[in-house]
């Protein structure tokens, strides 16, 4: 049996463009549907990296550090209004290895550096996953306002504060996890996307509209172990 993990996620970017609803949704497997808002389906990628990383109950100190860059959309399935990871790019192979046997994510092995300078986040990765279509991302960010409370903010409520989280196992079956933790704390942000090749890794066309950003410094997390529809 797998244990549910605890993990810290810090220095979160969300960039959300918006997508219409009938191409998000050929781009969905069977059972979930496009959760919309303000007459848009959203994309988003997500770069930050993960801390102290271990099985709940095990001592922070000897979780591991793992920087990812999620590619997610908003879904519903049975009324819940939940995330749809696309993929999953993460630094450590074992843990990548791990994460897709254990729990059905789609991770994908990828050479990923993160730092912090000031108040900027300086992010670089690109895919070794072998098989996979390559895809690269490469760009700084920083906030640049006030932070406030996402369930305050109903955009920033229907993309954060989402409590469940679906993936297409290879075998073609649908599962999800679920997350517990505090309603997210965010920031407007500011970017600059020198590289982004993870539209057309994923079959999407670049979107016209700009992205709306967010930053966050992040949460402690308890993830439950996957479960099949």
């Amino acid at each position: 049996m797998v244990v549910p993990l605890a993990m810290g996620w810090r220095h979160l970017l969300f960039e959300n463009w918006p997508i219409e609803p009938a191409v998000m949704d050929a781009h969905l497997p069977d059972g979930l549907a496009p959760d919309v808002y303000d007459g848009s389906a959203w994309l988003s990628i997500v770069p930050f990296t993960n801390v102290a990383v271990r099985p709940k109950g095990v001592p922070e100190s000897l979780g591991v550090r793992l920087p990812e860059l999620n590619v997610r959309t908003y879904v519903t399935h049975a009324g819940v209004p939940s995330v749809y990871f696309f993929s999953l790019d993460a630094q450590g192979i074992a843990s990548v290895l791990g994460a897709r046997l254990f729990h059905h994510l789609p991770y994908f092995y990828a050479r990923i550096s993160l730092e912090r300078v000031d108040d900027r986040i300086w992010f670089r990765s690109r895919r070794h996953h072998p098989g996979a279509r390559p895809a690269r991302y490469a760009g700084t960010y920083r906030p640049i306002g006030d932070p406030f409370s996402a369930p305050e903010e109903p955009f920033a409520a229907f993309l954060v504060e989402r409590y469940r989280f679906y993936t297409e196992a290879q075998d073609g079956s649908l599962r999800y996890t679920d997350v517990d933790h505090d309603p997210w704390t965010l920031s407007p942000a500011e970017a600059t996307i020198e590289r982004n090749t993870l539209f057309s890794a994923h079959g999407f066309e670049t979107p016209n509209a700009g992205p709306t950003y967010y930053y966050s410094p992040g949460l402690d997390v308890i993830a439950s172990r996957s479960n099949s529809v």
